[in-house]
């Protein structure tokens, strides 16, 4: 197969960036879109031009460091999934392909497709830890948690983290993001000693990193590779209210 690309080219944040035409061709329609840009690369080194920079870890859907916007949408056109594991197939033989980075003002450029989500883990440093006890795992009888709330738990634990929602909203809100931290706490016992403390640190942190709030168009539902629910954030908004009510009357 091969595709026209369109790759955003940007040295640094103070450089200017354009989109740079570049032809992949001979790419096997099992190869994932982070092995069609390794091929690339290797090809651009060749002919001793420098290598698209991007990010990856994993590569099976599970850091989110995989940030790219392709075709206008983050992690590209395949949902739910991570830009990592985008294959070639899903796209036509001569697709042209637009691949940039993750655009969000809190977000820092970095180089090409790489940008700094070190907004993302300042909310999650801002929530603190937990009081239980950590090693050994506890007697599973010991505490008992009610199924629907250990579900839902674990699907707000599934957040990997990638900042996928506040690329794709209109707003950049990181509203999704941040009820998946909170509620996968909350919604167990060994999280409800630092509850109120918790939710109020993190929504305060987020304002003060510069997200937008959320307005429903649920963008980030759409782009979420864990198909975390935008549910949740109705769960944040509770949770704070409890928690403002809390701080200001000492109950």
């Amino acid at each position: 197969m091969n595709f026209r690309l369109r790759v955003w080219r940007q040295k640094g944040g103070s450089s200017r960036g354009k989109l740079v035409e570049y032809e992949a061709r001979d790419i096997s329609p099992n190869t994932s879109f982070l092995e069609m840009l390794d091929t690339l690369n290797e090809r651009l080194l060749v002919r001793g031009e420098d290598p698209i920079a991007f990010e990856s870890d994993c590569r099976e859907g599970i850091c989110g460091t995989c940030c790219l916007t392709i075709n206008g949408e983050a992690h590209g056109p395949d949902h739910p999934g991570a830009a990592c594991q985008l294959y070639m197939r899903r796209f036509k033989d001569g697709a042209a392909i637009t691949v940039e980075p993750f655009r969000a003002r809190p977000f820092t450029f970095v180089r090409d497709l790489v940008v700094s989500r070190g907004a993302l883990d300042r909310i999650v440093q801002a929530g603190g830890f937990v009081a239980a006890r950590a090693g050994s795992a506890p007697e599973a009888n010991s505490i008992p948690v009610p199924k629907r709330n250990a579900d839902l738990a674990m699907e707000a634990a599934a957040c990997i983290g990638c900042g996928a929602c506040a690329a794709a909203c209109p707003n950049a809100s990181a509203m999704l993001f941040t009820s998946a931290k909170v509620s996968h706490l909350a919604l167990l016992p060994q999280g409800y000693p630092e509850r109120t403390r918790r939710v109020l640190n993190m929504v305060r942190q987020m304002d003060e990193e510069g997200f937008g709030n959320c307005t429903n168009t649920y963008e980030c539902e759409a782009v979420c590779p864990a198909e975390i629910s935008a549910s949740l954030i109705a769960k944040l908004n509770r949770e704070y209210a409890v928690a403002t009510l809390q701080k200001n009357f000492g109950e």
